[in-house]
């Protein structure tokens, strides 16, 4: 009955509009059966949802619409009975297509997502289901084709369209020994690549997970509201009741119990939270809940890791010095080969430069260690190597001398990272590495203060000199360099003690456990690691700062969103209320005005879909001035 009543909504309640005109047209007793006919079909829906919320012990608007409904027929009230659920239902109907268009951002990312891949199989191509693709696999996509898997490109290449991960519309171009991510799409070019993650592992996939969660998860507001409903249903009757008794009017009692449902009080909150979460998605943002945007609205304070979070993460090797009589690419060679056991950007850079040289490098891993922070320690071809700052020297009693030193902060004066390299307790030369501030990190940081963000600074394992000239550029409240992930959190934690709200955001393995301790972790999503996306409460996937400028202005406009939704909701209630009360206000209008006040929040909410950087426009315009101002300071 119930499932048949479901997929029958939609055509019950057209017919149920048409029995009521029908019964406008009528006179007599042909009349009132009508409109008992219309009551009785309309209701029988609202009937079967108030009685499935009665069974798991919950009190549902559908029950007062029910209660009200069956005391308007015992009355004889026909004409408002059948236009009480004619109203409900009609509402429930467009509430369900102004719902879908909230959601409409996880659709379009469902509907991207590939469904077909053409693979090489032992020299021969077939086309297969998406979810047979094996890691290893080789894949061909033509131009117009969908990247149905995260991987590599071994052949060709092509200009990308990364929307549906990055939220970037414009294409990248991508070629051999890129990575590319399942759901773009090959705007022009050919590309042959070998699948490196398929399935639920995907970005892709993840993304869309990651979304689902974040819709189907609620805020403080939302769970506050949730039990203040279970309260306030039954309160309701009690009051109804209570409202007869003084009055002997049961007409007054019955459209009472109907004008105080809670409909757009309850429903306020999550649309707002699904609409804002699905405009996140849209632009490249992943907000992982409602509890996510109420927190992120409150940020005052944000710290930033350094290198491939402020910077754009692609260093290079600007130099490398050696003290000894050791050839320079063979230093180099040695150091690449122990820096296979690292995931930092710097030691993928020293590799990057010494494929660049075309230096033999085997795929054989070298026993070591990483020590987070500070470098690594590892055995390449019988040689103990030391690769890192200055405290992993230090802890390993090798001594710079004044010429090392000078060398080394000359090169860091001028925004270069010091790598030092000892080999068998002796220093053997220094890497020198530069990487430049992201495009766009002036003008995002301008926007978050302008948007109310009060402090910002810089936490960083790379040297002060470094830090320092990063730190001036961008004209941060401060920074700290050379720091362990330990000290980050202890940063993050004494931020908290002074009642500061944090928001942390790196990239890195030696960001996650900051990130974590954090208000609100933020992690880059396209050069970030997996535990530092995982352990993030916001994913910013096209790795841009101005992805978190979007976030925060679009979670301060969703919690305000929020209010207003709740204001609207108990605002129409309390008037409506007051209405019956002095016998301005009759069951049917009431009804009308109730309903339209649940879609009222409902398209207060869908501003959020188009919400976009236009609402950042002002703090925009004033970033130029902006920073003149602090220049001049300076």
């Amino acid at each position: 009955m119930h499932i048949f009543m479901n997929r029958y909504k939609n055509q019950i309640t057209l017919i149920t509009f048409i029995l009521i005109v029908l019964a406008f047209i009528l006179d007599g007793s042909l009349r009132d059966v009508f409109l008992i006919i219309a009551t009785l079909l309309a209701g029988v829906p609202i009937a079967i949802k108030a009685f499935q919320a009665i069974r798991f012990r919950t009190f549902s608007i559908e029950m007062l619409v029910t209660l009200a409904v069956i005391g308007a027929l015992i009355i004889g009230e026909y004409v408002e009975s059948a236009i009480v659920t004619f109203l409900f239902l009609f509402g429930d109907y467009l509430e369900g297509r102004t719902l879908e268009k909230t959601r409409s951002s996880l659709r379009e990312l469902t509907e991207m997502a590939p469904e077909e891949a053409l693979v090489v199989r032992n020299g021969v191509k077939k086309t297969i289901p998406v979810e047979d693709v094996a890691v290893g696999d080789r894949i061909i996509v033509h131009p117009g084709g969908k990247i149905p898997v995260d991987g590599k490109i071994i052949s060709g290449q092509a200009s990308i369209n990364e929307a549906a991960v990055t939220g970037e519309s414009v294409p990248k171009l991508k070629k051999t020994k890129d990575e590319v991510f399942s759901g773009t799409i090959i705007d022009n070019g050919y590309i042959e690549m070998v699948a490196e993650k398929v399935g639920d592992d995907t970005t892709f996939a993840k993304i869309i997970e990651l979304v689902e969660e974040a819709q189907e998860s609620k805020s403080k507001q939302e769970k506050f509201l949730n039990k203040f409903a279970n309260i306030y249903t039954p309160g309701v009757v009690i009051l109804s009741l209570i409202v007869f008794l003084i009055l002997r009017d049961a007409h007054i009692a019955i459209t009472f119990l109907v004008i105080a449902c809670p409909g757009a009080l309850v429903i306020g909150v999550p649309v707002s939270i699904v609409a804002g979460i699905g405009n996140g998605a849209k632009n490249g943002v992943l907000i992982k809940g409602g509890e996510v945007i109420d927190e992120l609205a409150k940020i005052d304070t944000v710290l930033f890791d350094k290198t491939g979070t402020l910077t754009k993460g692609k260093p290079e090797v600007t130099d490398i010095h050696v003290f000894s009589n050791r050839d320079e690419n063979e230093l180099l060679r040695k150091v690449a080969q122990a820096e296979l056991i690292s995931e930092h950007h710097l030691g993928k850079t020293i590799i990057k430069e010494a494929e660049n040289r075309k230096l033999n490098i085997n795929d054989e891993m070298p026993k070591g260690e990483v020590i987070k922070g500070n470098g690594i320690r590892a055995e390449v071809e019988g040689e103990q190597l030391i690769v890192g700052n200055r405290k992993l020297l230090n802890e390993a009693n090798i001594a710079l001398n004044e010429d090392h030193e000078a060398y080394a902060i000359d090169r860091e004066k001028i925004g270069n990272t010091a790598i030092f390299v000892a080999i068998n307790g002796t220093l053997e030369g220094v890497i020198s590495i530069a990487d430049e501030i992201r495009d766009d990190a002036k003008v995002a940081l301008s926007t978050l203060r302008k948007n109310g963000i009060k402090k910002m600074y810089m936490l960083t394992g790379d040297n002060k000199h470094t830090a320092e000239l990063v730190a001036k550029q961008l004209h941060l409240d401060g920074f700290h360099a050379e720091l362990l992930p330990q000290d980050k959190v202890n940063y993050v934690k004494m931020l908290q003690e002074k009642g500061h709200r944090v928001a942390m955001i790196g990239d890195g393995i030696n960001d996650a456990p900051a990130i974590a301790t954090a208000n609100i972790g933020l992690a880059m999503g396209e050069g970030g690691t997996d535990i530092s996306m995982e352990t993030a409460d916001v994913v910013l996937m096209a790795d841009k700062l101005s992805q978190f400028a979007h976030a925060y202005a679009l979670a301060k406009a969703t919690a305000r969103n929020m209010k207003q939704n709740t204001v609207i909701a108990l605002g129409t209630v309390f008037l409506l209320l007051i209405g019956v009360l002095n016998g301005t206000v009759h069951l049917a209008s009431g009804m009308f005005i109730h309903e339209a006040s649940v879609l009222l929040v409902i398209l207060n909410a869908m501003r959020l879909i188009v919400f976009n950087r236009r609402k950042n426009r002002l703090a925009q315009e004033n970033v130029q001035h902006f920073d003149e101002s602090l220049e001049k300071a300076s």
